[in-house]
């Protein structure tokens, strides 16, 4: 039989298991680096965040070009953004405010035309290209289309094929950035189609850990890499889309 004392120590243990069980960490990543607290908040709650960039992305440095913006600052045209990073290379040329028709995608996007070319000259709104493309399809016949070399097809090919003519104007580069990953991770998050890309190239994504994506298109290239549950953001916000990952795990646990 066993003596109280010997009972009270298996107790005991017992006990230390399960609190080690229950302060076992969460390990989550972020192919994106992420806004400033996010990282501390998850340590917070027991989870360790790992933001790491699969992707780089630099301003196009051509004279050309910039005077090309420039130009193009001074006319009043309806113009299109659909990433902060197009926003940001443009808001550098250019020296004054120019009094364009802004057509973008809401979230980050929008918040950074808001900061850098002024909330009243956002004409239109929409969270995903293809929805974006049907706004400005019923409005303009002529855009200019500040993107990537790497942009996708959508939004210019739903336009071109409404008889709306697409400038676009190439403003940044994108280089994709592999790493392999360290560690066996709960959940990815996404935040572009490049990032899916340049996360596979190098990595195989564990069967059956949920993924989340920053909007419709990211969620398009993860479905056609894998079969894992896939969650998409009702925002384009990073942010948002984090707090969505770390609650999925903390209301899972």
């Amino acid at each position: 039989m066993q003596s109280g004392e010997q009972g009270g120590r298996n107790r005991a243990r017992r006990g230390e298991l399960g609190k080690t069980m229950e302060s076992k960490p969460i390990y989550l990543l972020s192919t994106g680096l992420l806004p400033g607290g996010l990282i501390e908040e998850a340590a917070g709650k027991g989870i360790v965040l790992d933001a790491v960039a699969f992707i780089d992305s630099e301003a196009v440095e051509d004279n050309d070009l910039i005077a090309r913006a420039r130009e193009l600052a001074g006319r009043r045209i309806p113009v299109v953004f659909t990433s902060v990073r197009a926003v940001e290379a443009v808001a550098d040329w250019i020296a004054v405010a120019p009094g364009w028709s802004i057509f973008c995608i809401g979230g980050a996007t929008r918040a950074a035309v808001a900061k850098y070319f002024g909330e009243k000259n956002i004409k239109g709104i929409a969270e995903t290209a293809g929805a974006l493309s049907r706004v400005i399809g019923g409005e303009k016949r002529e855009v200019f289309f500040f993107c990537g070399e790497m942009r996708r097809d959508e939004l210019p090919v739903i336009l071109r094929e409404s008889g709306v003519t697409v400038h676009e104007v190439i403003v940044y580069r994108t280089k994709l950035t592999p790493h392999v990953a360290e560690r066996n991770y709960a959940g990815i998050a996404f935040f572009s189609p490049s990032a899916v890309e340049s996360f596979c190239s190098v990595n195989v994504i564990a069967a059956g850990i949920p993924l989340f994506a920053i909007g419709a298109t990211t969620a398009a290239a993860i479905r056609s890499r894998c079969t894992n549950p896939v969650i998409t953001g009702e925002e384009p916000d990073k942010a948002m889309l984090i707090h969505k990952m770390t609650d999925h795990f903390l209301n899972n646990r």
